[in-house]
């Protein structure tokens, strides 16, 4: 595998960027317009900081009327965009290149209305997924998808790429918790899918767009469910001397039956790291430490718990230490949440988002030490091992491009192998141009041919978040109406 291309940009669009801005400056004057090369340069990556790009322009609009003028108007000038939000894309999802104008929508970022009554709420793409529940949280409310970004990823970045989070075990992830979303596409036309009540009417266009990484229109609002917050929740520190000791726990879980509202995965590397960070009371003398948090009643928070511990119990763990109180629950969940930036402090590295079979979960864990093993990579390993969604962090010097071509490379390999086992590349990080050249190892070429013909359908001239998704070599198709 090489290192992952970017192609290069049209000059012709390069050399019109003066008349281009003129354009979108008479839509959304100089307040809405980045222009300059420093200010520009905020806009040049996200979260896949190995790979950047400054865009031709930064055009920041406050209203869906907004959007539906501006790509109206780059449409008519075959301009290519790139719709961002926060910018917390861990697979290049929000990469713009130098043709391209970027879409920020951080500007939208108001609460519509909150329906309590038909447990809804309607917020514009730039609220962030936190100010969700923070928004209904004094009303009894909260919104289920937690990805561990939440305090800075935005709705509509969430929609893209289907986040998830560490509930999702329990909640599902964003294409189960979204019911309505108002979309912009490429010519300006606005259109709404699905309402505000389950299961709309007509085709599914609302499980076709979440999940499409900007490559079929701009979100601009969504209509999301929110949910009665639990009497109490609370979570216990499992620790085990191997991998595959916490994975058969992990497993024999859910053979029994129980759904807790999380388990989380963390071994050796990441538990050292993220209790140096957090102080939230980690095992450091164990090889993997499980955090399993269920909710409910305190009736039910205790019975459910003794049901876990009893399982855990017949799988040699080392200690089980159960969260006393809230402070201490907090603490738990702050190590977690912050474990990616945590295990930036040890080294650069890159995020994968691999889904397995969760019985296979002590297989996978085995193969991923292996690969890194033979790149002379250390890996630290972070994941919500309840629904199977790895996220092992391969680390390596970004500054040194031979460990960035090693550390691509195990990635790869890493992703390969979940798919090998009946998994598939991507949980809640999307493709992006991290996964994109890998959509062949799981789909075959008539898989992707009518992939390709969907967004031709949404997106004639394939001016939506260029170089995404597909394979380089999967050129546009004719508009559907030609086919």
């Amino acid at each position: 595998m090489t290192a992952i291309a970017i192609p290069t940009p049209d000059q012709t669009i390069v050399a019109r960027r003066d008349e281009i801005v003129a354009g979108l400056l008479a839509l959304v004057g100089s307040d809405g317009l980045i222009v300059s090369e420093d200010e520009r340069r905020a806009y040049e990556t996200d979260a896949l900081t190995a790979y950047r790009r400054i865009p031709l322009a930064v055009v920041l609009p406050t209203s869906t009327a907004e959007v539906s003028e501006v790509l109206r108007y780059l449409c008519r000038e075959g301009v290519k965009v790139v719709a961002r939000g926060a910018g917390t894309s861990l697979s290049g999802g929000a990469l713009p290149v130098e043709d391209a104008v970027v879409l920020g929508l951080s500007r939208m970022n108001r609460v519509l209305e909150i329906d309590t009554a038909n447990r809804v709420a309607r917020v514009e793409a730039g609220v962030t997924n936190l100010g969700i529940s923070q928004a209904v949280s004094h009303l009894g409310f909260f919104y289920a998808p937690d990805p561990s970004s939440q305090l800075a990823c935005t709705i509509g970045g969430n929609v893209a790429m289907n986040s998830g989070g560490a509930h999702c075990l329990k909640y599902g992830v964003t294409t189960n918790n979204v019911l309505g979303l108002t979309m912009v596409l490429m010519d300006g036309t606005v259109t709404e899918l699905g309402g505000s009540y389950l299961d709309a009417g007509g085709y599914d266009l609302l499980g076709l767009v979440i999940g499409s990484e900007g490559q079929l229109g701009v979100v601009t609002e969504a209509t999301v469910r929110i949910l009665p917050a639990a009497e109490g929740a609370r979570p216990v520190l499992i620790g085990f001397n191997s991998a595959s000791d916490a994975g058969a726990c992990v497993a024999a879980i859910l053979a029994e039956g129980i759904v807790p509202v999380a388990i989380e995965y963390m071994d050796r590397p990441a538990i050292k790291v993220c209790e140096a960070f957090a102080h939230a009371g980690y095992p450091l003398d164990v090889e993997a430490m499980l955090i399993v948090e269920v909710e409910g009643s305190e009736e039910e928070m205790t019975e459910l718990l003794a049901r876990i511990e009893a399982i855990a119990a017949r799988h040699r763990p080392t200690n089980i230490r159960l969260s006393r109180s809230e402070a201490e629950s907090a603490a738990i969940w702050k190590g977690r949440k912050s474990a990616f930036g945590a295990v930036g402090r040890l080294a650069d590295y890159i995020c994968m988002d691999g889904t397995i079979p969760t019985g296979k979960l002590p297989e996978v864990l085995d193969g991923i030490t292996r690969i890194c093993d033979s790149y002379g990579l250390k890996v630290a390993n972070i994941f919500h091992a309840g629904d199977g969604n790895l996220h092992p962090l391969v680390l390596y010097n970004m500054n040194d491009p031979v460990q960035l071509q090693k550390a691509e490379d195990a990635g790869a390999e890493i992703l390969k192998l979940c798919v090998e086992v009946g998994g598939c590349l991507t949980g809640e990080h999307g493709v992006g141009i991290e996964k994109r050249e890998l959509m062949t190892y799981q789909f075959t070429p008539d898989d992707l041919d009518a992939q390709m013909r969907v967004k031709t359908v949404f997106d004639p001239a394939w001016l939506l978040n260029p170089h995404k998704v597909f394979p380089l070599a999967g050129r546009p198709l004719p508009p559907a109406r030609a086919a």
